[in-house]
């Protein structure tokens, strides 16, 4: 019990002097990013700010949670955590750069391989998960030869897709915050102290940035903060979840990190689908498709991360339950998440439904209209040259007034 209250003292410690490291860093950060020009200018359609605005938020999330690890973390004594801050220290200088100056994608995409596989040599390696099929006899997997390759996949995803929803203020920002927190309950249900103060301090960083990042955003994190929290997760998801494949569920992982995950999947498909490059830039990741709903902004960051709580805490039941509970605790909170919308939000649920029952409308309503019209322009025509017969007085006129009439009705109906 007292070991118990020790570590929760320090977690506790790690996370408060994070928090405060990255909250009076950031100022400094802001004005340096001035300084050598890192601002993000509003440039293009997804971009949600109308005005010029600082990046580089990241490096004072950075050093806030250096600095916590330093003072709390076994570094020296733990070869693995070792590799994972020279990775991090990589990373974030490589979102510095590009912060300042844009990088080629592909010459991005090298480094953070790189950089995912100093941990993969220090000996953070996924070498066994838990079998997916329950029905198996096999419970679990060995990766043998794949764990190198699949754990250095794993980071560079996971890394990517927090960076691909870094769309709106706050939101990657809250999410990692929201992760990084239900890791750190596993790992101190597990009693993985090395785990839970790295989470802790990570915790502690992204909550000191967020008077910062909160709309509106008076500065962001840029790639530097984005890739750097999706690199922390991805590794010590290797190192606090994976390594624990006699109490952790294949799904947990996933279920943390499940919105990004799940935005940069759906996003890849999406542009495949449409022949584009998966790198190709769009305006279609959930967090546009909110917005376009009617959200404002704090609307659909406060809905990401309700998502984001909700399968945390499926996370954390399922680690302390069986499958069936957690599946039913999820439908259960998906349910009252639903409710919680439209009592939060009735007048943009409802505008959105006026608006796509007048446009159905509109369709039907301008598909009645043109059949009558072209139909009833030959019929007109007909009785009009009809009329010289009856008044043979005016033979000529009257054929020419009957062409110029049914000349504009044929140019109506084509309009």
């Amino acid at each position: 019990m007292i070991l118990q209250n020790q570590l929760v003292a320090v977690v506790l410690l790690a996370l408060i002097v994070a928090m405060v490291v990255s909250f009076l860093m950031t100022p400094v950060v802001k004005t340096f990013a001035y300084k050598v020009g890192a601002i993000d200018v509003p440039k293009d359609a997804r971009r949600m700010h109308k005005v010029p605005i600082p990046r580089l938020g990241g490096l004072a999330i950075f050093i806030g949670f250096m600095f916590s690890i330093l003072l709390f973390a076994n570094v020296r004594g733990d070869r693995q955590m070792q590799g994972i801050l020279l990775g991090a220290v990589i990373i974030v200088v490589l979102g510095v750069v590009d912060d300042i100056t844009p990088l080629p994608a592909m010459f991005k995409f090298v480094i953070q391989i790189a950089a995912a596989l100093i941990p993969t040599l220090h000996g953070v390696l996924i070498h066994v998960i838990s079998n997916p099929n329950l029905v198996s006899d096999n419970p679990y997997w060995n990766m043998g030869k794949l764990s190198v390759p699949i754990t250095v996949l794993w980071i560079v995803a996971i890394t990517n897709s927090v960076n691909l929803i870094d769309g709106l203020d706050g939101l990657a920002n809250g999410v990692s915050a929201i992760s990084a927190t239900t890791m750190l309950v596993i790992a101190l249900m597990v009693s993985e102290i090395q785990v839970s103060i790295v989470m802790a301090a990570l915790v502690g960083a992204c909550v000191g940035f967020m008077p910062y990042n909160m709309n509106p955003a008076k500065m962001f994190m840029g790639d530097t903060g984005a890739t750097f929290l999706g690199y922390i997760l991805a590794t010590m998801s290797v190192q606090g979840l994976f390594k624990f494949y006699a109490v952790i569920s294949f799904a947990v992982p996933f279920l943390i990190l499940g919105l990004p995950i799940f935005d940069t999947a759906f996003a890849f498909i999406r542009r495949i689908a449409h022949g584009q490059s998966p790198m190709h830039a769009d305006r279609g990741h959930i967090h546009h498709r909110l917005i376009d709903m009617g959200l404002s902004q704090k609307q659909a960051v406060a809905t990401l991360y309700v998502i984001s709580a909700i399968l945390g805490l499926s996370a954390v039941v399922l680690t302390t339950t069986t499958e069936l509970k957690a599946m039913v605790f999820f439908v259960a909170l998906c349910i009252v998440a639903g409710v919680a919308a439209r009592v939060a939000f009735p007048r943009e649920l409802k505008e959105e439904l006026h608006e796509e029952m007048a446009e159905i409308r509109e369709h039907g309503h301008h598909g009645e209209s043109e059949a009558p019209a072209d139909s009833a322009a030959p019929e007109q025509t007909s009785d009009k040259t009809e009329q010289p017969a009856a008044a043979p007085e005016q033979p000529a006129a009257e054929p020419e007034q009957t062409s110029d009439k049914n000349d504009s009705r044929q140019e109506g109906g084509r309009k």
